[in-house]
């Protein structure tokens, strides 16, 4: 075990964790030259597309003397419960911050995390071959947030791998090498995240903190409630690579055979007897809900199969069975963020073939005491009693963007609570907000477009408060389309309202007969748009003549046109659900 060492990289999103991790994989020869490719730790064509990484991602290297178990992980606030799941693996973090930018509110946040968990933090900065790069006052900012001497500081270009071997170094030379916890006797790993493979069934991600495990030995999950065989034992590098087994200190995974994904969950124990757990991880709570319905009624059992099997590798989603009337079953889904429910929705799509009716996403509200996480739970009458949850809201922006962010921030229904400088040049505002007013409004995004990326934010849930809050219905045909409705404002109803009728005119495709859409709250109608009708020349062939000919083709036009607006259903293309999702 003291040839170990266990770390992680955190860091703001976008400072250049995988880079970094690209050139820890050539340093040690870990990925051969010619199979090296940008972002190697980024396994996802989600991930890759977006330049974000969005699962962690475990990898062992052989320097020198010493096993370097690496884990890389996300630096989006929507992927926290990610990074906090790896920090209870390893023993040390390398915190990186990017010269440009300097340190922004998820570094913090992220940072804070691992401090909890008595992790050896080292601090390095990164990108100092960039001409815009403030070496000195990142130095400052780290310094002043660590309390440490800006000589502890290292400082690398990830892309050209300047300074990276001293990483390495360090890494040998200071972080502490895996110790066994307690004294523990047989098995006992930890699962920090899962996957599922068709042949091998749940594969755990593991951390051995005593014992070892082998092929065709016998474990226990659950605190014994859970028997079975190990399949395959293997570590990461970073593909799945059987080994015969694993000892106490290393990360790697166990194939377990078990073919049902609820068995086997994040924050578990394996042991080798039934025995009291290792501490687990806390439950994530969702913070955004949307119904997701296949657009094929028969598919629920197809759904269910794919969400089950999505939540092993994603262990903050949550699910359960929802019907609707028009959409069938289906099911509610809760996320972390709008960017996690953006991922994942993708990831059903892509990896398990589906196709989906997605609702509009909402937070979660009470009245009365009951939870309400859809517009479909929201009481006809006594919401007079509503509470919403509100978050500390941090942002750290550099000081000529400051006019901007707080022009954005005086767009929310927010409190100030105070304002502190951070250094020469960057600011951090503390705000008291709805948690609706940074979910539903996309805030993060807004954010980055304001500050051209340079201002970054943090939030974290502080309870519940009164709200005056009413339910949006929206009308089709004068028939309501409860996957459309929404828990808003009373006060920003009818803004919302024509604004939500507006975007359904642009992307409803128009039919046989005009189309009403109406914005109601409580039965009364506050906003309307309507598509006009697909127009047909049912007079283009006649020419000449007594002109009544044409005229009884356009009454009898006119009242086909009545008569399939009166019979007929409108069957609403999957498209406008994405549509009106991405408002």
């Amino acid at each position: 075990m003291e040839n170990i060492r266990n770390f992680v990289i955190i860091s703001h999103v976008d400072h250049g964790k995988s880079t970094l991790a690209d050139r820890f994989l050539e340093l040690t020869r870990t990925v051969l030259v010619n199979k090296m490719r940008p972002q190697y730790l980024d396994m996802m064509d989600l991930e890759r597309e977006r330049g974000i990484t969005i699962k962690m991602q475990p990898v062992r290297m052989q320097y020198g003397d010493y096993i370097l178990n690496l884990i890389d992980t996300p630096g989006h606030v929507d992927f926290t419960y990610e990074v906090s799941r790896s920090l209870a693996a390893v023993e040390g973090a390398i915190l990186l911050v990017d010269a440009t930018k300097g340190i922004q509110a998820q570094t913090i946040g992220n940072l804070e995390l691992a401090q909890q968990q008595n992790l050896k933090i080292l601090p390095v900065i990164n990108k100092i071959d960039l001409p815009q790069a403030r070496i000195k006052e990142t130095e400052k900012e780290i310094s002043d947030l660590l309390q440490i001497n800006p000589s502890e500081i290292l400082k690398i270009s990830a892309k050209y791998g300047t300074g990276v071997k001293q990483i390495l170094e360090a890494v040998v030379e200071k972080i502490p090498p895996a110790a066994p916890v307690g004294r523990l006797k047989g098995l006992r790993a930890l699962i920090f995240d899962s996957k599922y493979d068709q042949y091998k069934g749940v594969v755990a991600f593991v951390r051995i903190f005593s014992g070892e495990v082998k092929k065709d030995q016998n474990f226990y999950l659950i605190q014994g409630r859970v028997k079975g065989e190990v399949k395959e034992v293997g570590i990461f590098k970073p593909e799945l690579t059987p080994v015969e087994g694993l000892k106490e200190g290393e990360i790697g995974y166990i194939a377990t055979g078990i073919k049902n994904p609820d068995k086997v969950k994040v924050g578990e124990t394996i042991a080798s007897r039934p025995t009291e757990p290792l501490p687990g991880y806390k439950e994530p709570q969702p913070k955004v809900f949307l119904s997701v319905f296949s657009e094929d009624s028969n598919s629920f059992e197809l759904l269910k199969n794919a969400l089950e099997r999505l939540r092993l590798s994603d262990a903050a989603l949550t699910f359960k069975p929802e019907l609707k009337e028009g959409l069938g079953r289906g099911f509610q889904c809760g996320f972390l963020g709008l960017l996690h429910a953006e991922i994942a929705t993708e990831r059903l799509k892509r990896e398990f073939g589906l196709n989906l009716v997605i609702s509009t996403p909402s937070v979660i509200y009470k009245t009365k005491g009951r939870l309400i996480y859809t517009p479909t739970d929201w009481p006809t009458i006594g919401n007079e009693e509503a509470q919403e949850l509100w978050a500390k809201l941090q942002i750290l922006t550099p000081q000529n963007y400051l006019g901007q962010v707080l022009e954005l921030l005086e767009s929310l229904e927010s409190q100030q609570l105070n304002t502190n400088y951070l250094g020469s040049n960057k600011i951090e505002l503390n705000y008291e907000v709805p948690l609706r007013e940074i979910i539903t409004k996309n805030f993060y995004d807004k954010l980055k477009g304001t500050s051209q990326g340079f201002a970054s934010m943090n939030y974290e849930i502080l309870g519940w408060r009164k709200a005056s809050l009413v339910k949006l219905d929206i009308l089709i045909l004068g028939k309501k389309e409860e996957v459309f409705s929404k828990i808003v404002s009373e006060k920003e109803a009818f803004k919302e309202g024509r604004k939500m009728v507006a975007k359904l005119k642009e992307v409803l495709p128009p039919q046989l007969y005009a189309l009403p859409l109406q914005a109601a709250v409580g039965g009364k109608i506050i906003a309307r748009e309507t598509v006009k009708a697909r127009r047909k020349d049912v007079i283009a062939p006649l020419y000449g003549g007594d002109y009544t000919r044409k005229s009884k083709l356009l009454e009898r036009q006119k009242k086909g046109k009545k008569e399939l607006k009166e019979k007929g259903r409108l069957k609403i293309p999957s498209g406008v659900f994405l549509e009106m999702f991405k408002i």
